[in-house]
C-alpha cells in the first residue's frame, strides 16, 4: 500500500503565503515525477506545478514568480510554497505522485492525496 498525505492549507488574506505539503509512505521503491494540482469549485482540476526526480520544475501560467514546488527525496515529501495569494488561488490542493512500488516485477502507478482546502478570503 502506498498513502499521499497532505497537510499546511487553510484560511489567509490576500497577499498572504501559506506552504502545503505532502508525504508518501508505504511500499515504494522510487518516487518519480510528483505535482500539485487544484480544483475549484465548479471548475476542472488543473496542474499547478510539478517536479521531476532530477528536480526539473515546471508551473502553470498563473502561478509562475508566486509559487515554488520542492522535494526532499530523503523525506519523500514534496512541498509547495505559495506566496502573494490571490482569491481566485481558493482551491482543493492535490497532491500527486507517479510511483514505483516496492514490487517484483517493478511498476509505475499514479497515487493521489486526498486533497487539503486553501482559502483566501479577507
Amino acid at each position: 500500500q502506498v498513502q499521499l498525505v497532505e497537510s499546511g492549507g487553510g484560511l489567509v488574506q490576500p497577499g498572504g503565503s501559506l506552504n502545503v505539503s505532502c508525504a508518501a509512505s508505504g511500499s515504494i521503491f522510487r518516487l518519480n515525477a510528483m505535482a500539485w494540482y487544484r480544483q475549484a469549485p465548479g471548475k476542472q482540476r488543473e496542474l499547478v506545478a510539478s517536479i521531476t526526480s532530477g528536480g526539473t520544475t515546471n508551473y502553470v501560467d498563473s502561478v509562475k514568480g508566486r509559487f515554488t514546488i520542492s522535494r526532499d527525496n530523503a523525506k519523500n515529501t514534496v512541498y509547495l510554497q505559495m506566496n502573494s495569494l490571490k482569491p481566485e488561488d481558493a482551491a482543493v490542493y492535490y497532491c500527486y505522485a507517479r510511483i514505483t512500488r516496492a514490487t517484483i516485477p517493478r511498476r509505475d502507478y499514479d497515487f493521489w492525496g486526498q486533497g487539503t482546502q486553501v482559502t483566501v478570503s479577507s
